[in-house]
């Protein structure tokens, strides 16, 4: 996920997507202490994707109080 790519996209749907990307989180971290996860990198690539989001949603949210 880019984040010229999050920035196409509108608040809502990045809500959507954050939400989406912590269940994921939440599952691979559970796999992860059942033994059971087989792609470690996506860890790290969901971690990642959830920081591009927080930043985008930051962004914009100071980018008002700047005027």
């Amino acid at each position: 996920m880019k984040a010229s790519d999050l920035r196409a996209q509108t608040t809502d749907q990045l809500r959507d997507s954050l939400t989406q990307l912590k269940k994921e989180q939440f599952n691979l971290r559970f796999q992860k202490a059942t033994g059971q996860l087989e792609s470690t990198g996506r860890v790290r690539e969901v971690r990642r994707d959830i920081a591009r989001i927080l930043q985008v949603l930051g962004d914009r949210a100071k980018a008002p109080a700047q005027g």
